[in-house]
């Protein structure tokens, strides 16, 4: 059963929290602030001049030590993966994260508080349909290093499952499952981080986990510890007594699930997976996950996705009458037969335009391109594709029929496969950038039968002859 599409929501209002950064040790405020379809999660760093933003998006990870670092003309956020988890997890689209400082205060060490804020505040619904990538083929990624593996199977819905084994032990070899979206908040969202003991003395040694205590992380002790380790991590965490308690854990701390620690790695996948920047339909197997193989999968889903989107036509609905046909355009257009190569405009919006053109054996070209082998020129091709976009660029003035269009640059054109008579062609220009001046930059793609054939950056101008 085909699910059907669903809109794209943000919070009611701004809420806020405080805390510490775990690494920084610094006190940070974080705001959740409304934002508008189509922006997906952005943070803004309300402590540096003018208020830099970054984008929550893959090609800005610049580290995965303890954590997930984003990076962009110098501006950094750190740790970012439980805001982020929160988000994902109560399905919200949009939304400004504000910060006064580089990373998000760790709370208890879950998503567990930023769930309560963002549900305290409510959730509305957008005109725009939710960006939704359906997973239709296996995709996987391996860090040989490691071993760590992450795989995306097709499902109904966003699904995870996180198989870990730690290979002590305190803790070895455990699972977690979440089967919808729905279940984040009663299953996964108040699963703690966790570090072992010989990875917190290290941490220490390096001046990070400044704002680390017992309250917000969970220690496994996977050595026994000397006297003077355990003096040093009294001071560290302002305590006067501290003890190994029987179930390997430092301090009084009390599990949430007996798998918590595979419960977080999964909070932490679909933080990181959240940076794909699209919401996802298929289920992940994460073998040993970690924040790198995490945002390394999450790389390649972008790319992966991006390129399958570039090659595959856009939904066409050819039941529904062309927003104009062949003489609405020809009253935009001063093209005539034989060189009026759009048929139909099927879509257009003041940044994109949808053509179609159904190309058969009549076509004059045909006649000398080639006898016996009939092949449209590509010539041709860019020349329709720049005729669907002349169209989107003339319905932005009250008189198209006292304008020409004339080309100013072409770029990247790249032909994939033949146009033959019987085929139909669809063209989809999009603006790269604003229209100014009667000038226009545009991205254009021209699908055969579904499938990409040519592709080019135009550049043209209207001019008024009347």
């Amino acid at each position: 059963m085909t699910k059907q599409p669903s809109k794209q929501t943000t919070i009611a209002s701004k809420v806020s929290l405080k805390g510490v950064g775990l690494h920084t040790g610094k006190d940070v405020e974080i705001t959740f602030t409304p934002a508008a379809e189509n922006t997906g999660y952005v943070f803004k760093r309300v402590d540096l001049k003018g208020n830099p933003t970054l984008e929550a998006q893959a090609i800005f990870v610049t580290s995965t030590q303890r954590g997930t670092c984003l990076e962009k003309d110098g501006v950094k956020i750190q740790t970012c993966e439980h805001v982020l988890a929160a988000l994902v997890g109560l399905e919200i689209d949009n939304a400004i994260i504000e910060l006064n400082s580089s990373e998000p205060p760790i709370l208890d060490g879950s998503s567990k508080f930023f769930v309560e804020a963002l549900e305290s505040t409510g959730k509305v619904e957008l005109d725009a349909e939710r960006d939704e990538y359906i997973v239709r083929e296996v995709i996987s990624f391996k860090d040989e290093a490691t071993g760590s593996e992450m795989t995306i199977f097709p499902a109904d819905e966003y699904q995870v499952t996180t198989m870990v084994d730690f290979g002590t032990k305190v803790l070895g070899t455990q699972n977690a499952s979440l089967d919808s979206l729905s279940d984040f908040k009663s299953q996964i969202s108040d699963a703690r981080t966790f570090s072992f003991l010989h990875e917190l003395e290290a941490l220490l040694e390096h001046g990070l986990i400044k704002g680390g205590d017992l309250n917000n992380a969970i220690v496994y002790v996977d050595k026994e510890p000397s006297d003077a380790t355990m003096d040093r991590l009294k001071k560290a965490f302002g305590k006067d007594k501290l003890a190994v308690k029987t179930n390997g854990i430092l301090d009084n701390l009390t599990l949430h699930y007996p798998n918590e620690a595979a419960r977080h790695k999964l909070l932490d996948v679909i933080g990181d997976l959240a940076l794909v920047g699209v919401r996802l339909r298929g289920k992940v197997i994460a073998e040993k996950p970690g924040h790198y193989v995490n945002t390394e999968f999450a790389k390649k889903l972008s790319k992966h996705i991006k390129m399958e989107r570039r090659n595959s036509m856009p939904p066409i609905d050819w039941t529904k009458e062309p927003v104009m046909d062949t003489i609405k355009i020809m009253s935009i257009l001063p093209h005539r037969p034989p060189f009026l190569l759009v048929d139909k405009i099927l879509e257009i919006s003041k940044t994109h335009v949808i053509g179609a053109k159904a190309v058969t054996m009549n076509e004059s070209f045909f006649q000398g391109h080639f006898p016996g082998a009939p092949v449209m020129p590509g010539v041709l091709i860019v020349e329709a594709m720049a005729q669907s976009g002349g169209i989107l660029v003339l319905s932005t003035v009250p008189d198209p029929e006292n304008y020409l269009t004339f080309f100013m640059k072409i770029d990247n054109v790249k032909f994939k496969r033949k146009v033959l008579p019987g085929d139909m062609l669809v063209f989809k220009c999009e603006l790269i950038g604003a229209f100014r001046r009667g000038i226009c930059h545009m991205q254009c793609h021209a699908y055969a039968n579904g499938i990409l054939c040519a592709e080019a950056e135009l550049m043209a101008q209207i001019t008024k002859v009347k």
